[in-house]
């Protein structure tokens, strides 16, 4: 790698360790969409991907669940209430059709979940910056799942 590239990781990483909890629900999002449009990218006509780009394929689907997987886990049932239950089931639903478009490359229904992600990412942005002064930071001793790969 060279120095640009490891100053732009850098940089990267040190976003994501000091931004608001409301600006890391937005860059995962960010990534999800990012990772699906690259895999709805490969599938060509009738569902195929080529041979060497299959594990491209499956890797941005890996992220995207993982993504999915790290909303769900952040979702604060007892403070969230009504939304915090629609979100786990629209999350638990992603999850699942992914599964199923991975192991049939439906372009289809990962199309439907990016849009469907982009609207829900789309709503972040906006509430985040509507409250972007009165959040406070995470602590530094969370984990966090590596969305800078």
């Amino acid at each position: 790698m060279g120095y640009n590239t490891n100053g732009y990781n850098v940089y990267r990483e040190t976003g994501v360790k000091t931004a608001s909890q409301g600006k890391l629900v937005v860059m995962l999002y960010e990534e999800a969409v990012r990772q699906l449009e690259k895999a709805i990218s490969l599938i060509k006509d009738n569902s195929f991907i080529e041979p060497q780009q299959i594990e491209n394929f499956g890797n941005s689907l890996q992220k995207v669940e993982d993504i999915i997987t790290e909303l769900q886990v952040s979702l604060d049932m007892e403070k969230g209430g009504e939304i915090a239950k629609n979100l786990m089931a629209l999350y638990l639903y992603f999850n699942k059709e992914l599964v199923a478009a991975t192991i049939n490359h439906d372009k289809k229904k990962l199309t439907f979940i990016l849009n469907m992600l982009s609207q829900l990412r789309d709503s972040w942005i906006s509430a985040a910056s509507s409250t972007a002064n009165t959040e406070t930071k995470l602590p530094p001793d969370r984990p966090t799942l590596n969305i800078t790969g």
